[in-house]
């Protein structure tokens, strides 16, 4: 069983930075690409940016890009997503998700961290 823990979630002002983390752990952690998604207030869960294990290749949102920076260290299965030039619409439970070897599918997601961008 593989656990995604999210932290570094927060109140933070407009214009602001934030940077989250997600802890992957579990016997059974393999991972071929980790993501981030997040939901919004009345909204459906969107993906945000995501990252291939092995290599470089990252992807974003349109609405993310050149404002958020997804990274990770395969040593210590963390994957981290830093924020800045945060906006009140990026007030959302922002996830950690995993899509494992030989699935297709985020299959693996965190609990969750609030992030709330004030005006």
């Amino acid at each position: 069983q593989v656990q995604l823990v999210e932290s570094g979630g927060g109140l933070v002002q407009a214009g602001g930075s934030l940077g989250l983390s997600c802890a992957a752990s579990g016997r059974s952690f393999n991972t071929n690409r980790m993501g981030w998604f997040r939901q919004g207030p009345g909204k459906e869960r969107e993906f945000v940016a995501s990252i291939r294990w092995s290599g470089p290749r990252t992807y974003y949102a349109d609405s993310v890009k050149g404002r958020f920076t997804i990274s990770k260290d395969t040593a210590k299965n963390m994957v981290y997503l830093q924020m800045n030039s945060l906006k009140p619409e990026d007030t959302a439970l922002y996830f950690c998700a995993s899509v494992p070897l030989g699935s297709g599918t985020w299959d693996d997601w965190g609990q969750g961290t609030q992030v709330t961008v004030s005006s």
